[in-house]
């Protein structure tokens, strides 16, 4: 009797839509916006640790205060407000924000993956590649957030911030995401209300 032929390994995964996205060969018609504002809605900071009841902090509402944050320290043409909308949208088709400990036993396999998502982002959305100048004012807003991510939201010490996690941006007070939606400072919004905000925002940049 002839063996039986194993299957083929599976490299695509089914979208809230339907749609399957090739880890293999992504291309830019895979998934629809709501699609990403789901994934990057039920995709946690911080490993999903929190020090708040419910749900983490979302790679959704991290994203839009990135963006916020940005334009608060000067203005921005639209495809850069949608460029900093989308700096980790590759996060929310994979669903994965890989913590910083585990990056270095992920390999070259998991970088390769990760720049194929960022290329095919890029081209559905026209984003502008990034200049040394635009890329240290992305920076900065991203490590100042993660500075009050890991304080706010995570139960870090400021002092932990700096001495630990290595991160030498001061410690922000003000949420920036409070003078735009209201609510109470730096709690983690639910899945759903992130993914209807991130939605507004893609659909205005």
């Amino acid at each position: 009797m002839p063996e039986p032929r194993m299957p083929e390994p599976r490299a695509w995964i089914r979208l809230p839509s339907g749609r399957r996205l090739d880890l293999l060969a992504p291309t830019p018609f895979d998934w629809s916006e709501e699609d990403l504002a789901i994934g990057l809605s039920r995709t946690f900071r911080w490993g999903g640790h929190s020090i708040w009841p419910g749900a983490p902090l979302s790679v959704a509402q991290h994203s839009l205060a990135v963006l916020a944050l940005r334009r608060a320290r000067g203005e921005l043409s639209l495809d850069h407000a949608r460029r900093e909308l989308l700096h980790d949208a590759e996060e929310g088709l994979i669903n994965f924000d890989c913590i910083s400990p585990l990056k270095p036993f992920l390999g070259p396999g998991f970088a390769a993956l990760q720049s194929r998502l960022q290329d095919v982002v890029a081209l559905r959305y026209g984003l502008p590649p990034w200049t040394p100048d635009d890329k240290r004012a992305h920076k900065s807003c991203d490590i100042a957030m993660a500075a009050a991510e890991a304080v706010h939201v995570a139960g870090w010490t400021r002092a932990e911030v700096r001495g630990t996690l290595g991160i030498r941006a001061g410690v922000m007070e003000l949420d920036p995401l409070v003078p735009i939606y209201g609510g109470e400072a730096w709690r983690p919004w639910p899945p759903e209300l992130a993914a209807e905000r991130f939605l507004a925002a893609l659909a205005l940049t």
